[in-house]
């Protein structure tokens, strides 16, 4: 019986070699014959990716391959090599989607913000809640205005202090792929320096917000120097911010019920209330109605 077990045992490690060495002729025959077609075709091959990457993501020989691809058209930083880009502990830097090539640019060796920023831009976070960041719903790669509200001579004024500013990070979140709503204190903002020294001081004159705008809208829709003051809330009390005065509120219009329409007259034919001739004046008291002669003074 015994010998039995180990007679079966070594059938299924010899089936065992056998597949894994059919299996690793495939793959070989399938790198050779692409190899192939692109020396015939002039194609180079570059790493690509297989699997969605995101900020932070490492790269590995299970997320990335080689590809055939067009060699005229190869972009600038592309490896050539799988080994050459595993070395280092590279991590994507940027959202990175399947089948697309990985450039030196879109990686680090290791997943900072400060890798992300262009050049002479800088990074700057500020404090956001519920109230003042659309309920949590703006996300990493969002495009914000910035809002300052803030006292002025006794009342309140809000103003548009920057346009069109790029959400870097919320809170710790840098993924551009999360979509869910989610608030964790502050929103880095990507600035310039100028723009920096900005949110710094608004931050100690009142309170900012932001306000979420559209991706692909204009960068300049309204302009920076606009303000809204507390006077300005309420129409009936006018604009006094600059702008044009607003109407004035219409007067109110009251309108009664029209009266009761009276018993009908026991007279089968229709009854004729005559009318005094010239300037009249007529006097509803109840059902009653009463025609009085008035002169051009007004007297009667």
């Amino acid at each position: 019986m015994g010998s039995r077990n180990l007679i079966y045992i070594l059938i299924a490690v010899g089936l065992g070699l056998v597949a894994v060495v059919l299996a690793n002729s495939y793959f070989s025959g399938v790198e050779e014959r692409q190899e192939r077609a692109a020396q015939q075709e002039q194609l180079a091959r570059i790493v690509v990716a297989t699997q969605p990457l995101d900020f932070g993501s490492p790269l590995t020989a299970e997320n990335v391959r080689l590809q055939n691809f067009p060699a005229n058209a190869v972009p600038v930083g592309a490896y050539f090599s799988v080994e050459e880009l595993l070395q280092g502990g590279q991590v994507a830097l940027r959202p990175i989607v399947p089948g697309e090539p990985i450039l030196a640019d879109k990686l680090s060796g290791r997943a900072v913000l400060s890798a992300k920023l262009p050049e002479g831009m800088r990074a700057m976070s500020i404090p956001i809640n519920a109230n003042n960041a659309v309920s949590g719903f703006v996300r990493p790669a969002d495009i914000v205005d910035v809002l300052l509200t803030r006292d002025l001579d006794g009342e309140k004024v809000t103003e548009v202090i920057m346009e069109a500013v790029q959400v870097l990070a919320i809170g710790t979140v840098q993924s551009e792929a999360a979509t869910e709503p989610g608030l964790a204190g502050t929103a880095t903002l990507l600035v310039d320096l100028y723009g920096a020294q900005k949110l710094t001081l608004a931050q100690k004159m009142g309170e900012m917000s932001v306000v979420l705008r559209n991706v692909k809208g204009e960068q300049t829709e309204v302009a920076t120097n606009v303000a809204v003051l507390t006077r300005d809330v309420s129409p009936i009390r006018g604009n006094y911010g600059g702008g044009a005065a607003s109407a004035p509120a219409p007067a109110p219009v009251y309108v009664s019920a029209p009266p009761a329409p009276s018993a009908p007259a026991a007279s089968s034919g229709p009854v004729v209330r005559p009318r005094p001739s010239g300037p009249s004046m007529t006097v509803v008291r109840g059902t009653a109605v009463t025609d009085y002669s008035v002169n051009r003074l007004g007297g009667n």
